[in-house]
């Protein structure tokens, strides 16, 4: 069967398109498919080693870009969201819990996790991946208890993590290798020591920092462009807790109720406490109507 093809509708090129297929020259009595051209052959080498970069864990790319880690980033964004709210006062954080399904009990999905009496987390991406932090992180705070007779600090928290989000692949000489991948979770790491309330994004990089007001997940985008225009220093804690809320209602795609979203607070008085059916009742009852 002969192929016929308009010579002006594309050019001629010996390249892979963004869809990975190669364009060869146009010619009526062409067997179909035909062979690459010899000039492809760089081309398909080139391929070739962008895949093996692109699986690779501990290599990076001639670009300096390590896939495997964006990869996992995106991840992320698949996530529900959460959000994160420091106050003079204290931190908010909240998170959506996808329902999906009338058979699951809601007060199985844990989305926010204690640490230890003063730090908690809410998390976005792989739980799985999630549970293995925390139990890191606690295990870090309870020793550190121990050793020292004094709570460890938030910042200290999260660095532990984040030293733990590096443990993939190969690892280092004498080093156990946790993961074969990089982690595919985020964590917003809430805490109250000797410094204050304060609030921390670890990344799976290794990398966090530290903010006033922070959105992951899948609404991470509008919620983050919402959280810069409503935050101001002087938020009291019962105004976050209207601020991550309303910010919520915004990204998700559900109807927000007492049951599909989830609250926890740090203060320096009651610790970290997640938020009773009775007190999200109340606050998502302040929730303006329109």
């Amino acid at each position: 069967m002969q192929r016929h093809y308009n010579a002006c509708a594309l050019p001629v090129r010996d390249t892979f398109y963004p869809s990975f297929y190669p364009s060869v020259e146009a010619k009526d009595d062409a067997p179909y498919p035909r062979p690459f051209h010899e000039s492809s052959t760089n081309t398909l080498n080139m391929f070739i080693a962008r895949s093996e970069y692109d699986r690779g864990i501990n290599t990076f790319s001639p670009e300096g870009r390590l896939f495997q880690v964006e990869y996992s980033l995106e991840a992320i964004k698949l996530g529900s969201t959460a959000i994160g709210v420091a106050t003079g006062e204290g931190v908010i954080l909240g998170v959506e819990k996808r329902v999906t399904s009338t058979l699951l009990e809601t007060s199985s999905v844990e989305k926010i996790v204690e640490i230890d009496r003063h730090i908690g987390c809410a998390m976005s991406g792989l739980q799985a991946d999630a549970r293995s932090m925390v139990e890191h992180a606690r295990v870090e705070s309870q020793n550190h208890a121990f050793n020292y007779a004094e709570p460890l600090r938030v910042e200290s928290c999260t660095q532990a993590i984040c030293d733990l989000a590096l443990r993939f692949g190969e690892g280092a000489d004498g080093e156990e290798s946790i993961m074969s991948r990089p982690f595919g979770v985020a964590l917003l790491i809430a805490g109250y020591d000797e410094d204050g309330p304060s609030l921390y994004h670890a990344e799976p990089s290794g990398t966090f920092y530290r903010y006033d007001a922070k959105a992951i997940g899948s609404g991470s985008e509008g919620a983050q462009a919402e959280l810069q225009n409503e935050f101001h220093k002087s938020l009291t804690l019962s105004e976050a807790e209207v601020m991550v809320l309303k910010t919520l209602k915004q990204v998700m795609e559900e109807k927000l109720d007492s049951k599909n979203v989830q609250l926890a607070s740090v203060t320096k008085e009651k610790g970290f406490r997640i938020y009773t059916d009775t007190e999200m009742e109340e606050v998502v009852g302040r929730l303006p109507t329109n």
